[in-house]
């Protein structure tokens, strides 16, 4: 126990109680709406106000005042919050709120108020927060808070619920699956939802691709399972990964479908959750960041740009490209992304051509991409595969046609860059030329 007196750290119920907010500004914004949040009466008070809580105000969300606050404003109300910039303004309310024994919070010097607001972060239904023991800097307990977080969802704290009826959508529940998108690779790009479910998890049943690494910081309770393709190995049917996840599930687990990318582009997301459904398994989706787009933005490739690009067309490799896959990489603006083409690059390329695509199509190959090894190879498409195995290119990675994936795109010195290419009305004329040749 520490000698000190220090603040008791505690969660107020401000639900239909009034809430003076003092001062205007990004601050007082901030609280105002924290304070809105929690179904507090916010009334702010202040000469000028943020556009923000102009609008507040306007839809009748708070009540705004616009003068500067006085004693009679402490009045009545539950909490104060302090947030007017002048220290002799912000020592006033905090004197009148002692008073009237009405906590006040001050934003600008946290010892001069009888309370403090802390840092905080929703995660698996809680609300974690880190509360300084003074005047503490607050990026120093922010920087506290954040790390707080990570290591929960580093899977080693035990974050499922013992609680009925539990309905947050960051709760699994035993007996319940939830496909998850794990994006592309990397930990760090992980929606906060599909780390906070995995901590959570009795069961994972994992792809070989996507952010493997995360189980390994898994609880040893934790089972996975892994129903990855990968050559050499005894594949897992999507038969059998949907008897998997109902059976695990209806054995009682948490079950986390941990897939590659997003669990609904080329994911069989909807296969599994038409099975979950039919057994009556609980079953839900978590987007996860796709690499048709994240790929091409981490080696600097826009997919849409304005004035270049102003639609994409995502194409699963596996298969020859269609008359629409075709038709859209005769037009200029249209950005195609194969997914899982690398294998097949070589035909995909072939196909193109004979079709006459240009052989000078800008495209691009980016291989293991938001991941240390990650590669990017950019050539005329008549030129890829050989650049491509130049480089020493493999599976994972993501095939980009276009002018977006031109050399220099992005560079305000190269010859090719964005600002240079043609514009709308110069491309619809090119289109009308080539669709009536």
């Amino acid at each position: 126990m520490s000698e000190a007196p220090g603040a008791l750290l505690a969660g107020l119920d401000l639900v239909g109680r009034d809430v003076l907010v003092a001062g205007g500004g990004p601050v007082a914004t901030r609280r105002a709406g924290a304070a809105l949040t929690a179904g507090a009466r916010v009334r702010v008070v202040a000469p000028e106000v943020s556009a923000e809580i102009a609008a507040w105000a306007g839809s009748g969300q708070v009540v705004a005042e616009a003068r500067e606050v006085a004693e009679a404003d402490v009045d009545g109300v539950w909490l104060v919050l302090a947030c007017t910039g002048e220290t002799v303004v912000d020592a006033d309310l905090a004197r009148w709120a002692e008073a009237r024994r009405t906590f006040c919070v001050v934003a600008s010097a946290a010892a001069a108020g009888t309370a403090r607001i802390p840092a905080t972060a929703e995660v698996a239904g809680l609300k974690v927060g880190v509360l300084s023991a003074g005047d503490a800097d607050p990026r120093r307990v922010a920087g506290v808070r954040d790390a707080l977080v990570r290591t929960i969802l580093s899977g080693h704290a035990d974050l499922r619920s013992v609680r009925d009826g539990a309905t947050d959508l960051d709760t699994l529940h035993p007996g319940e699956v939830a496909l998850v998108g794990g994006g592309t690779g990397d930990p760090a790009l992980m929606t906060l939802r599909a780390r906070t479910l995995l901590a959570q998890a009795d069961v994972v049943v994992a792809d070989r691709l996507g952010p493997v690494s995360v189980l390994d910081e898994l609880a040893d309770h934790v089972r996975v399972i892994p129903v990855g393709k990968a050559k050499g190995a005894a594949p897992v049917s999507q038969s059998q990964i949907e008897k998997i996840l109902v059976e695990e599930a209806q054995a009682g687990h948490r079950v986390v479908r941990l897939k590659g990318g997003d669990p609904y582009l080329f994911g069989r997301g909807g296969e599994e959750m038409l099975a979950c459904r039919a057994a009556g398994v609980p079953v839900r989706a978590v987007p996860g960041v796709t690499s048709a787009i994240a790929a091409a933005e981490a080696a600097d490739i826009p997919v849409t740009h304005r004035g270049t690009s102003d639609r994409v067309l995502v194409v699963n490799g596996h298969w020859p490209f269609t008359e629409l896959d075709l038709a859209s990489l005769r037009r200029p603006d249209v950005t195609v992304v194969v997914l899982m083409g690398i294998d097949t690059l070589g035909r995909l390329v072939a196909q193109a051509l004979e079709a006459g695509i240009d052989t000078a199509k800008p495209a691009a190959v980016v291989a293991s991409a938001t991941l240390p090894g990650q590669r990017a190879v950019r050539a005329p498409l008549g030129e890829l595969v050989a650049a491509c195995g130049a480089e020493g290119i493999r599976a994972p990675g993501v095939i980009v046609l276009g002018d977006v994936a031109r050399e220099g795109f992005l560079d305000p010195a190269s010859p090719g860059r964005a600002v240079a290419l043609p514009t709308r009305e110069e491309r619809r004329a090119a289109t009308a030329a080539q669709q009536s040749s």
